[in-house]
């Protein structure tokens, strides 16, 4: 219990420290010194963000559990994974980012996640936890940085394979879909067979988000996720080839979400978000929505495999190169002299083939699967095919004009 202190008490006291040559008068009563902010270290900041991310991004209804792995720290900086992780058995699959954290003046761990403009922003500083490479590379999956990220829309090359052994065929079990499943975008497909061994589509750096979850940071501001992953590697910012070993498709639940059959849950990202998979490029596959999730196709030239039929892997696709798509016109396309079907015919080209760009140049319209088109392209060997009837990625010329 506080108790008053009377002003003729005060007096009393304040005279005899005077006496005393005391210069300091003590506190009012009941004052405590100030005390500097306690650092609960980046885990409980990050934590903290975590939470907010829950309020704003679940579902309604959907039990969340941050769990947030600091695996770099030095000094003022620390880096790591947070994952919004959800039951076992949960309709929702989890949610997870890479984190920076910094410790600014004031003793506060200021936070960015991955995605976020204040990302790229501290990647580039963050010398302490991340290698150069890492920060290049860290720094272009967001708009900040000070660095130029491609755009998804109107460019959907990949340079990537499927995410399994080039030359192997696996069954696309699910079209697209949602990472968590009906939700957009559909940034998913599901793989299964072959030797059940998941492989990196493309070279990049890698992360375990957690048990069962691999993350692999590409070039171009690109990512994938593979989910469900059984005796999956354990890295922190490891490099991977294309083609690397990530683990096994599994039913792995770890963070949350369910699973019904071995597989790879193969979801696509750029920029720190997931965006939709369709029409971009994936081991010379363009998956096609469906009427509903989880439905849909794949692409290869003109051939469609409906979501259950088997898929194979024929590797990346150069930036540079286009997949012939008759758009079902015809098992062959010819090759002219020129740009435009007024010149010579001089060759063929089979459906589904890739070829070369050297340049481009317009000439006679055509209309292909994707519209009418002037655009004709001069290919390696000199000869000429009508844009409409080649896939490369890219609206307008792949290589420049000629």
């Amino acid at each position: 219990m506080f108790r008053r202190i009377g002003v003729a008490a005060r007096v009393c006291a304040l005279a005899a420290i005077l006496t005393l040559g005391v210069t300091a008068i003590p506190a009012a009563a009941g004052a405590a010194p100030a005390k500097p902010p306690v650092d609960r270290g980046p885990a409980a900041a990050v934590e903290e963000r975590l939470l907010g991310k829950a309020r704003t991004t679940a579902k309604a209804g959907t039990r969340t559990e941050p769990r947030v792995t600091t695996r770099r720290q030095d000094g003022d900086w620390a880096f790591g994974t947070a994952v919004l992780a959800t039951a076992p058995g949960s309709r929702d699959l989890p949610q997870g980012w890479l984190f920076l954290a910094h410790r600014e003046d004031g003793g506060a761990w200021k936070v960015a996640l991955e995605g976020e403009p204040a990302f790229g922003a501290l990647s580039t500083g963050a010398a302490p936890v991340l290698g150069s490479a890492e920060r290049r590379s860290l720094a272009a999956v967001t708009d900040g940085g000070g660095m130029t990220t491609q755009l998804a829309n109107g460019d959907y090359r990949t340079g990537m394979a499927l995410p399994f052994t080039v030359g192997h065929a696996w069954t696309m079990t699910s079209g697209p879909h949602g990472w968590s499943g009906h939700n957009t975008p559909w940034s998913s497909v599901d793989f299964a067979g072959g030797d059940q061994i998941v492989r990196a589509a493309r070279g990049g750096t890698a992360y375990t988000m957690c048990k069962g979850w691999i993350r692999v940071v590409h070039d171009r501001g690109y990512a994938t996720d593979y989910y469900h992953l059984w005796n999956n590697i354990t890295v922190d910012g490891a490099a991977v080839s294309a083609g690397a070993y990530l683990g096994y498709t599994g039913n792995d639940v770890t963070c949350g979400g369910s699973s019904s059959g071995r597989h790879v849950h193969f979801a696509l990202r750029q920029n720190g978000a997931y965006i939709a998979i369709a029409d971009h490029d994936l081991g010379r596959w363009r998956p096609q929505n469906g009427s509903a999730a989880y439905s849909g196709s794949a692409l290869h030239g003109s051939r469609r495999v409906a979501a259950g039929g088997q898929l194979h892997n024929y590797g990346a696709l150069g930036f540079d190169q286009g997949i012939i798509d008759t758009n079902d016109s015809g098992t062959t396309l010819n090759k002219r002299s020129g740009p435009g079907t007024g010149h010579a015919v001089v060759g063929t080209v089979a459906d589904g083939v890739g070829v070369t760009v050297s340049c481009s140049a317009n000439g006679t319209t055509h209309t292909g699967r994707y519209g009418s088109s002037s655009l004709w392209n001069r290919l390696s060997d000199g000869t000429w095919v009508s844009d409409a009837y080649l896939w490369t990625g890219v609206n307008g010329p792949l290589s420049g004009y000629c």
